[in-house]
């Protein structure tokens, strides 16, 4: 063989070689070249992941004494993981706000050692941190009322150094609102004789003489009240078509409402709100049993949102604005009742307020209505008062909303049905019946009272 084979059969070898040896392997994070990767034993960074410490020994099987932080399996890397905190809840209270937060999951040795919450007034930062440990919740304290704070919360390794960030909340602190007779809640020089509805009726005045026993302490009777209503909204409860309490739902829209001396029995309750406009939401009535002695709770109270709209005719192919207030974030669902069903979805504003512009060119020329409810966290609220509007050739724009209640209608839910008769029947020769419900203003109700409500009945 001559000196000339020879080259080139060494060429083709080391051509060989290459080809065989000079893969490329490839992830979506990072690029590996054979044959070497450095690391001058040093933490290293990037955005994608975070390498430690130095490489054991490029072979098949495994090699754990290398290295503290990674195990090294046939030439690919394993790197720690955290995944971001997740922020749950956020109460704005009184120049303060409370948080609490779902932990950090950790894989492949990563250790999360404390939390730190960051606060700014400014949406995106940049944040002031502080450390609050290894907890899950914090109350920010000393804020403004009325100035809206921004939060994260950021997972940090024992040498305190940021693993990852959570997401932004926004939150409004409020000043509580003052206590008033009816807020549901025996607080402030409110008392048995100026609040009984508060505080429960004063007992009678003991007699003398006698001795030892001691009095005993009677059982309290009351029903507790929960649900969400629209943010800083005042929520009427009535008690068989009375107003029975009056309270303020917080900035998330939550309320509570606590009604004492009551006797056992069974009631028929209402619950409405009166959204930033002044528009009342539907009364949401429901009849329960009320036990001796006994604290009853009912929660879960959704109501519906409030709505109105700015024209009760519209030129076809105009815009008809639709608009309320429900729970901040929530999901509403409006309904545009025509030959077909239109249903549309738009997300509520942190104040609860929402808006739909319906395109009128979407229906034909006649009389169509419009209602809505509210979802959010799974929970699906009842439905919004029903509003009319005619489709034609002028725009006519709508006057307030119409808040007074038909002949019969006791719970001011525009409807004359079975709940307005289970009222009436509750009040049936009974002294004193209220003058929504004393249909002929006689002083009494009677058959005469029934009959007027038949007349009005909307089922």
């Amino acid at each position: 063989m001559n000196k000339t084979a020879i080259f080139y059969i060494t060429i083709l070898l080391i051509l060989t070689a290459v080809s065989v040896n000079a893969e490329d392997y490839t992830s979506h994070d990072f690029i590996l070249r054979d044959p070497v990767v450095t690391i001058g034993g040093q933490r290293s960074t990037s955005t994608d992941f975070e390498l430690f410490g130095s490489l054991g020994q490029l072979i098949s099987g495994e090699n754990t004494s290398a290295s503290a932080d990674f195990t090294h399996r046939a030439g690919w890397l394993y790197f720690a993981l955290v995944t971001a905190p997740t922020i749950s809840s956020a109460t704005a209270g009184n120049t303060q706000v409370a948080l609490s937060w779902n932990p950090s999951q950790t894989f492949l040795g990563a250790v999360v050692a404390s939390y730190a919450v960051g606060q700014t007034t400014n949406s995106g930062g940049p944040y002031t941190f502080s450390d609050v440990g290894n907890a899950l919740s914090s109350t920010r304290t000393n804020l403004t009322n009325g100035t809206t704070y921004h939060f994260v919360v950021q997972a940090r390794d024992a040498a305190g150094q940021n693993l990852v960030q959570s997401n932004e909340v926004s939150i409004t602190p409020v000043a509580s609102a003052a206590p008033r007779c009816g807020d549901g809640s025996c607080n402030g020089t409110e008392n048995c004789s100026t609040c009984p509805i508060d505080c429960g009726a004063c007992p009678p005045a003991g007699g003398g003489g006698g001795g030892g026993g001691g009095i005993p302490i009677p059982l309290i009777t009351q029903a507790i009240f929960k649900g969400t209503a629209y943010p800083q909204s005042y929520v009427t409860l009535l008690k068989d078509a009375q107003v029975a309490a009056t309270t303020r739902a917080g900035a998330d829209a939550k309320f509570e409402v606590s009604l004492s001396g009551l006797s056992a029995g069974i009631y028929t309750f209402g619950v409405w709100a009166e959204d930033s406009k002044g528009n009342r939401s539907i009364t949401h009535t429901f009849t329960i049993s009320i036990t001796g002695g006994a604290t009853t709770i009912v929660s879960g109270i959704f109501l519906p949102p409030s709505i109105s709209i700015d024209k009760t005719e519209v030129k076809q192919g105009e815009v008809l604005s639709i608009m309320g207030q429900s729970a901040p974030s929530a999901e509403i669902a409006v309904f545009i009742n025509s030959e077909n069903e239109l249903v549309k979805k738009i997300p509520a504003q942190s104040d609860g307020s929402w808006l739909y512009k319906f395109d009128t060119l979407e229906v034909d020329y006649g009389d169509h209505s419009t209602r809505a409810r509210a979802t959010k966290n799974n929970d699906i609220s009842t439905f919004s008062h029903a509003l009319t509007f005619t489709v034609g050739t002028k725009s006519v724009s709508a006057a307030p909303l119409f808040r007074t209640t038909l002949k019969g209608d006791s719970n001011n839910d525009r409807r004359v049905n079975l709940i307005d008769f289970s009222i009436l029947a509750y009040w049936y020769k009974r002294p004193s019946p209220p003058a929504t419900i004393d249909l002929n203003n006689d002083t009494k109700v009677d058959l005469k009272d029934f009959s007027i409500m038949a007349y009005y009945w909307t089922g």
